[in-house]
């Protein structure tokens, strides 16, 4: 006997899987706002998609992996912009202005935190003890909301010979913490060098 035709799914049928899959747990845990606008504007394109690969013409097996493929676009774009609203969160709380803590707290905080395995957080501590080390020495001066490129091109204008651990600092520092590249020892490895290149360099009185 052969097996009956696969059946395709009408467009009310495809959209509700695909509600079905943006209400799940993994979804739901994220910011609320970010997965209603996301969500509803992913819907109702699938809408229209499905209505034209679900129609007559592309009935059948066809219609039905293409419906299938749709449904997982959604889902691939629906992940991706959560993941970018969680590391712009994520970014958005990492501050280099000053705490109260000195440039020897923050290493010191650095390094508890890679032994822990916690490499994102110790790669900004390590940020935060060379910013802050910068700012005992005088080299910057204290100023709220600078990020961590504008302190090292400031910074590599006094201590120019530097300027390649500074860039390298900021560098690792955004592809962490923007860039959405997880922290690891080799990372942590830059950011202490970095760190003990810059302390190294002596600064000239002008």
């Amino acid at each position: 006997m052969n097996p009956p035709p696969p059946l395709t799914p009408t467009a009310d049928q495809a959209r509700e899987l695909a509600a079905r899959e943006l209400a799940k747990a993994a979804y739901r845990e994220r910011e609320p706002g970010l997965l209603e606008q996301v969500g509803r504007w992913l819907l109702e394109r699938l809408d229209d998609l499905v209505s034209l690969l679900t129609a007559d013409r592309l009935g059948g097996a066809g219609g039905v992996l293409l419906v299938v493929a749709v449904l997982a676009l959604v889902v691939v774009v629906v992940r991706w912009r959560l993941g970018r609203s969680s590391r712009a969160a994520r970014a958005a709380s990492v501050s280099l202005d000053a705490t109260g803590r000195s440039a020897a707290d923050h290493r010191g905080r650095a390094e508890e935190h890679a032994e822990a395995g916690r490499y994102d957080e110790a790669v900004r501590e390590w940020m935060r003890a060379l910013v802050r080390d910068l700012e005992e020495r005088d080299v910057l001066a204290a100023r709220p909301g600078r990020t961590a490129g504008e302190a090292a091109r400031e910074a590599s204008a006094v201590l120019p010979s530097a300027s390649a651990a500074l860039s390298d600092a900021a560098r690792c520092f955004d592809e962490t913490v923007y860039g959405g590249r997880p922290g690891d020892p080799a990372a942590v490895d830059r950011m202490r060098a970095a760190d003990r290149t810059v302390r190294d360099v002596p600064v000239v009185a002008g």
